[in-house]
């Protein structure tokens, strides 16, 4: 079995000649590009940030007129709530006091003429003050 064996010529290996550099360009290259990269990417960033805080600013100055103008119909609706919301409790107290069965005969005499028969008529007449002469004072 090793009687069959292909030939294996040995590789020579290829000479280049050396590069004449110093190690410390080499190093100042690999240095230097990520912190090109970093710069150059927080600079892409902080351009993108200030691009969309200025959109942002200018779309809140055009919203703040109508923030303005909805502040101020809100206002006239609370008040416009307020006297609504004062005539309902007197509606419903005068409800209130119209279906009270306690106060039923007090409601029908303020409606109409009559007057309860067993209520006393009572009449007020001016009493007749003798008038006071002025005096004079005594020594």
């Amino acid at each position: 079995m090793q009687a069959i064996q292909p030939t294996v010529t040995p590789l020579r290996p290829v000479k280049t000649p050396p590069r004449v550099t110093s190690g410390r360009s080499s190093n100042r290259r690999q240095r230097s590009y990520p912190h090109q990269t970093l710069a150059a990417e927080t600079g892409v960033k902080l351009a993108v940030n200030i691009v969309l805080s200025v959109c942002a600013i200018s779309a809140v100055i055009q919203l703040w007129p109508h923030y303005q103008a909805v502040q101020e119909k809100l206002q006239e609706i609370q008040a416009e709530v307020n006297l609504t919301q004062e005539r309902v409790d007197k509606s419903r107290s005068d409800f209130n006091r119209y279906f009270d069965p306690s106060l039923a005969k007090t409601v029908m005499q303020e409606q109409s003429n009559r007057v309860d028969p067993q209520q006393r008529p009572v009449i007020l007449q001016e009493s007749e003050t003798p008038e006071v002469e002025e005096s004079t004072p005594q020594p």
